[in-house]
């Protein structure tokens, strides 16, 4: 039985700055010009720097991370929406809609960016296991 159980929500937010998606191109070998380049960026239909959309999945991983229990992720499913930009304050919902039995749950998965009138930047799916710590 997950400890996260249907309609368990948790957030998590992050501001997500040039410095961070430079040190992402680093971490991740990701110099696509597209993210690391701002005037190569400024030719393209963005019109300015984005960053990786990992970036923003990754703040759902920390909305995840909220929920009740040790949620260990299982799988994800992401449809990227809208760019992220440098400056750009990204907030991130999970919301469990199923137990799916055993210890797995689905879960809905949303990044806004709210200074942008809340404009959805990415939206999916995840199943994660929920269990509890093993010291409780």
């Amino acid at each position: 039985m997950p400890v996260a159980t249907t309609d368990d929500t948790a957030t998590a937010e992050r501001t997500i700055t040039a410095d961070a998606i430079d040190a992402f191109a680093e971490i991740s070998g990701d110099h696509n010009p597209i993210h690391t380049d701002e005037t190569y960026a400024d030719e393209t239909m963005f019109g300015g720097r984005i960053a990786h959309g990992i970036l923003s999945a990754g703040v759902i991983s920390a909305a995840l991370a909220e929920l009740p229990g040790d949620v260990i992720y299982l799988s994800q499913d992401l449809s990227f929406e809208a760019p992220v930009r440098p400056g750009d304050r990204v907030v991130a919902t999970a919301t469990v809609v199923e137990e799916l039995g055993g210890d797995r749950v689905r879960v809905e998965t949303t990044a806004t960016v709210p200074d942008r009138e809340e404009e959805t930047v990415l939206t999916g799916e995840a199943v994660v296991l929920s269990v509890l710590h093993e010291s409780d």
